[in-house]
């Protein structure tokens, strides 16, 4: 295992003229589970390429601890690499398949035999290890090639590429406890490349999120979904998105049209709720909220919304309501009633308002008065 360590790396397939991956520096610590997750086109792929070496980046270096291995070939890095589609020797058992790699690096055969059982049964292939893999469906083919990147134990990193694609939706939730299982259990460092939001927060100790070929942000799970420092984290994550709203600063207040809101204060995006960083000039701000932070009833206090529909969903509502010529969406209780054009009054949880400028986070709202709900 190793620090995996992006020095100025960027790659760009037309010389130049567009980018990729925008050079980036970046460390991948050793021993963690990473996810990288970002849209379809955004430079997860390849960033996954470069560390492994089948692309060389245009610009920077990569570094493996002290190791510089920017020129050196895929089987120079010892890295296992699992791809969106199975990679298998069809015509080999699956017990063969997952010993292959071993076999090749001249594993003794009862440390292959032993790691090869131990990964058959934590994937649930037991009962298939003497079945030829081409007589597998493609979802089990997959959990073959998920286990042939995962049976090695001396590797610097295994990357995984969407491996769970064709995988049945079913079996996709226990793979993902699997896969945190194996991690605990040969402490090598995991890189999860996905678009899916759901893959990433459940299974990765560190979610880096990327778009356009910039990392807009990186953090655990939770602090990604309560204190997004980009707007696009706040969209990207979490079901529904982040609401924003414009507004206006003035004198230190929050101003939705006429309607004050909360005091700014300044935060820059890397610092959580409550750690100030001064005052913000005044001028326009976007207000963004998640539905689960913001509140709706019928009293006086607050920003005059207007209902116009109700998703039920079941556990919860997500009930839809206009502020000012723009919709807003808010998570409630199963249980409580909001019919379309009634007039409520709406507010959001203290801390959970964040303000935005030029898509970076830059301040949070807090109450007018010093306590309560903004």
């Amino acid at each position: 295992m190793a620090d995996i360590r992006l020095e100025g790396v960027g790659h760009s397939y037309d010389g130049g003229r567009t980018w990729a991956l925008r050079p980036m520096t970046w460390t991948w610590r050793s021993g963690r589970a990473y996810a990288l997750l970002g849209p379809s086109g955004c430079g997860k792929t390849t960033l996954l390429n470069i560390i492994s070496g089948l692309l060389s980046p245009t610009v920077g270096r990569v570094w493996f601890d002290d190791r510089d291995v920017t020129g050196v070939p895929t089987a120079g890095r010892n890295i296992a690499q699992v791809f969106q589609f199975p990679v298998l020797y069809e015509e080999m058992s699956v017990y063969n398949n997952l010993a292959f790699p071993l076999r090749n690096r001249r594993y003794p055969a009862a440390e292959v035999d032993q790691r090869v059982r131990r990964v058959a049964q934590l994937l649930g292939l037991e009962e298939h290890l003497r079945r030829r893999s081409r007589r597998l469906d493609p979802g089990r083919q997959q959990i073959v090639s998920l286990g042939r990147g995962l049976v090695r134990s001396q590797v610097a990193a295994v990357l995984l590429d969407e491996p769970l694609t064709v995988v049945d939706p079913a079996m996709k939730w226990t793979l993902r406890s699997k896969l945190k299982e194996i991690h605990r259990d040969t402490g090598h460092t995991l890189i999860y490349v996905t678009h899916d939001q759901t893959e990433a927060l459940t299974f990765a100790d560190e979610v880096v999120v990327l778009n356009q070929g910039a990392i807009m942000q990186a953090g655990e799970p939770s602090e990604l979904f309560l204190s997004p420092a980009h707007e696009f984290v706040g969209h990207f994550i979490g079901s529904p998105g982040m609401n924003v709203l414009p507004a206006e600063l003035v004198d230190g207040v929050v101003r939705v049209g006429d309607a004050p809101v909360g005091r700014a204060v300044g935060q820059a995006a890397g610092k959580a709720a409550g750690e100030a960083a001064g005052e913000l000039p005044p001028g326009p701000v976007r207000i963004g909220v998640r539905p689960e932070f913001v509140r709706l009833d019928g009293g006086v206090a607050g920003l005059a919304a207007r209902v116009t529909g109700v998703d039920r969903m079941g556990a919860y509502n997500l009930v839809h309501a206009r502020v000012n010529g723009h919709t807003l969406i808010a998570k409630t209780d199963a249980s409580a009633a909001f019919e379309p054009g009634a007039s409520q009054s709406l507010r959001f949880a203290e801390g959970r308002a964040f303000l935005f400028r030029d898509a970076v986070r830059c301040g949070v709202i807090e109450p007018l008065d010093g306590r309560g709900e903004a």
